[in-house]
């Protein structure tokens, strides 16, 4: 895989926050959790079946088989690659959420 063209992320944590970095290692995986904010609203909440991708040609699924960005706690989850630590930043090489999703919590 070309890793020149994957979407790199950075997680940039309040300075407060950056003790709780050590021991995070370049190289290394972590849970980044994040919320849907952009769902929350009384539809998106109660969205329980989609088509997995948008896409219409998939048959209709349960949210909790998917992952969709619509579902009743709107809590994301995704399993990225460390690029590196530096300071209170941490930089991944991808994440599936949009760039101004809060991050929740970072876990190993």
């Amino acid at each position: 895989m070309d890793t020149e063209n994957k979407k790199k992320t950075l997680i940039v944590l309040y300075k407060k926050f950056q003790p709780g970095l050590a021991g995070v290692k370049k190289n290394s995986e972590i849970w980044v959790i994040c919320g849907f904010h952009h769902n929350d609203n009384p539809r998106m909440r109660s969205t329980l079946k989609v088509h997995p991708r948008g896409d219409p040609a998939n048959p209709l699924t349960g949210v909790f088989a998917t992952r969709a960005p619509m579902r009743p706690n709107l809590i994301a989850l995704s399993r990225c690659n460390i690029l590196s630590v530096k300071k209170n930043i941490v930089e991944i090489d991808s994440i599936d959420t949009f760039p101004d999703n809060p991050v929740l919590d970072l876990k190993p």
